[in-house]
């Protein structure tokens, strides 16, 4: 027997079933946690922000209309709850260094969408890897709030431009054009790190830049 859609649980959590909470915590969870703490660039907070995401949830579950998706909806409460947290410290979130992204570790080239995927420590990452860990939460860390946010939706939970304008309230071309600036503003950083720690690559820069 299929397992009730995230929708169909909202509905019976609305009708009085509490039991259902339980189920859809579980099952969002981890994803969720990582959104945050890529975020907000603190487990703590993201653990807080998750805490109030599923508070809201509480208090507002009535008010979703179980013909849209559930996941957008909650994350992009999640969001929300995260940049509260931010204000309320008075700090511009940063991805701390304790938050890696792990590559595909078998020396394959790492696509953008694969950068955006955090996993946790690992002991026996080579240096190299470790170091790479390092330069994408640097670049990450060069984002504004607002182009972070985007970036996330986008590349993270795989939310289109429709989706992310209508769930953040904004307009279709103001999605883009964060979009377009966070993915440039990130790419720009992190090859200027990845210069800094391969000669090579400066090397063929330059040789370009001369002919």
């Amino acid at each position: 027997m299929a397992e009730p859609s995230d929708e169909t649980l909202v509905a019976r959590y609305v009708k009085g079933d509490r039991s259902v909470l339980r189920v859809l915590i579980d099952r969002h969870k981890h994803d969720m946690l990582r959104f945050l703490t890529r975020l907000t660039g603190s487990r703590d907070a993201a653990e807080d922000a998750f805490q109030e995401t599923f508070l809201q949830f509480h208090l507002a579950a009535h008010k979703f209309d179980t013909k849209r998706r559930f996941k957008p909806w909650i994350f992009t409460i999640a969001a929300n709850k995260a940049r509260d947290a931010m204000r309320k410290k008075g700090r511009r979130p940063a991805l701390g260094l304790s938050a890696p992204v792990g590559g595909n570790g078998n020396g394959a080239p790492i696509e953008f969408v694969d950068l955006m995927e955090i996993s946790g420590p690992n002991p026996d990452d080579d240096l190299q890897e470790r170091e790479q860990q390092d330069m994408v939460a640097k670049a990450m860390d060069s984002l504004t709030y607002p182009l972070r946010e985007v970036l996330l939706l986008a590349y993270f939970q795989r939310l289109s431009y429709a989706q992310i304008a209508d769930d953040l309230d904004i307009p279709l071309g103001t999605v883009k054009s964060r979009l377009h600036s966070a993915v440039a503003s990130f790419a720009k950083h992190y090859q200027d790190l990845k210069a800094q720690t391969d000669p090579s690559i400066q090397s063929h820069a330059s040789g370009e830049a001369q002919e």
